[in-house]
């Protein structure tokens, strides 16, 4: 019994003192509590020894946690354990021969078989194991050779099942060659995980922030299977061609971007359309289904009177005009311009005048009655003198005969605006100034369209 209590507090402070360590890096620690079946040789010959493994009516068990092992994974595939087994043994040639204890400590190097048949770490993690174990009998003890093969299952990340089984063969004969077999449950931990999103720091890009295991342990906030640091619309789901933002009108131009997000367009415009294509974009466009310039907020200019002449060019938008007239009417027939050349005729002053006499008078009143209903036509008075006298004093003569027209024609009521005058000297002879009828005809005025 001595013996026994010996041997607990040896394995547990094994344990205690033991760096526990796991099957991979990224939990490198692991520890084990289970069962161990001792099987000591049954002969010699190896016909013997196989019966003896696959056997169990000479299997030493003892019905409690009797082995702990404690783990730490190294590098590529290879793990340090070390373990401890605690065992009665009842059976070493034959049945109830024996009633002894039997404890064991050692250390074993493991190769993960992952390493070379592809990971199935998953659900099945293949070993095998080669190492050294002092083993005691009741009071014999020895050094031994240990080493054989076993597999973890794994319930979780952290929580599975192991099984390992092997053979001792010692040196001195000391202990008798035995199979030993263990199961139990195997814990493995130690792995950092900082932001606590399943992924080890190790292989976490974003460590301090929860993220995914596609991602490296990087965030996708809004869930479109584009990473944050990928994402520039990180905080709503996207599209990937768009670089993760929306484009809720589909026109190819992100939300973020489109000045019309609601309204498919064309990129050219920013993401808003131009229904009519005139330029101007429809939520700028006063006529957005008919075509028209900038200028006019995408609208047609108006032809108010239909005359062909735009009403920003018309001078007469309410009244139809050729646009050689700038869209007003032609106010005079080929009749009217025929009779005001007639009625011209014959404006004559007396010699050194500019006052209108009554026969000019009844000529300027028929020209009045010509010229009173147009609209938008400009005239022109233009005055004329005789050859007689000095030329500086014909030309300020004949100006004064054109405004005294002139004042006649506003007198009855012509717009001035309309009336333009205009001094000739003794220029334009229409006769022979070297008569005296030729002189009267000289002296005149002529009322006229402008060109």
């Amino acid at each position: 019994m001595k013996q026994l209590k010996m041997a607990v507090i040896a394995l547990f402070t094994l344990v205690a003192v033991s760096n526990v360590n796991a099957q991979d890096s990224n939990n490198p620690w692991a520890v084990s509590f289970g069962a161990n079946v001792v099987d000591f040789y049954g002969g010699n010959d190896f016909g013997d020894q196989v019966k003896d493994l696959f056997g169990n009516k000479d299997w030493n068990i003892l019905p409690s946690i009797s082995r702990i092992s404690a783990e730490k994974y190294l590098d590529k595939g290879f793990t340090l354990q070390l373990a401890g087994s605690l065992n009665k043994i009842t059976w070493m040639r034959s049945e109830n021969d024996s009633d002894v204890l039997y404890y064991s400590l050692g250390a074993n190097v493991k190769y993960d078989l992952n390493n070379l048949i592809g990971d199935t770490s998953q659900w099945f993690d293949p070993f095998v194991y080669l190492g050294g174990d002092f083993v005691s009998v009741d009071s014999s003890s020895e050094g031994m050779l240990n080493g054989g093969v076993g597999f973890n299952t794994w319930f979780n990340e952290n929580l599975g099942l192991t099984f390992q089984t092997g053979t001792k063969k010692g040196f001195a004969d000391n202990v008798r060659a035995h199979y030993q077999s263990t199961l139990g449950l195997v814990v493995k931990f130690g792995g950092k995980d900082t932001d606590g999103d399943g992924v080890y720091d190790k292989d976490d890009a974003c460590p301090e922030v929860v993220g995914l295991k596609e991602f490296n342990g990087c965030p996708d906030a809004d869930g479109d299977g584009i990473k944050d640091s990928d994402d520039a619309c990180p905080n709503v789901a996207g599209l990937a061609a768009m670089n993760g933002c929306p484009d809720s009108d589909g026109d190819g131009v992100a939300d973020k971007d489109d000045m019309c997000p609601n309204a498919k367009g064309t990129k050219a415009n920013k993401g808003c359309p131009d229904s009519d294509g005139d330029g101007v974009v429809d939520k700028d466009d006063k006529c957005p289904n008919v075509a028209g310039p900038v200028a006019n907020n995408g609208c047609p200019w108006p032809d108010t009177d239909g005359d062909g002449v735009l009403d920003k060019d018309d001078k007469c938008k309410d009244e139809a005009g050729p646009a050689s007239n700038n869209g007003c009417p032609e106010a005079m027939s080929e009749g009217e311009i025929a009779s005001l050349a007639e009625y011209s005729k014959g404006l004559e002053f007396a010699f050194d005048r500019a006052e209108i006499n009554k026969k000019t008078a009844e000529k300027l009143d028929k020209i009045y009655e010509i010229i009173k209903p147009t609209k938008n036509i400009t005239f022109v008075i233009e005055g004329y003198t005789d050859s007689i006298g000095d030329a500086g004093y014909n030309q300020y003569l004949s100006e004064r005969r054109a405004v005294s027209a002139k004042e006649y024609l506003v007198k009855k009521g012509i717009d001035a605006a309309i009336l333009e005058t205009k001094g000739f000297g003794e220029k334009n002879p229409i006769a022979n100034n070297r008569t005296n009828k030729g002189r009267k005809e000289n002296r005149r005025v002529d009322v006229k369209l402008t060109e």
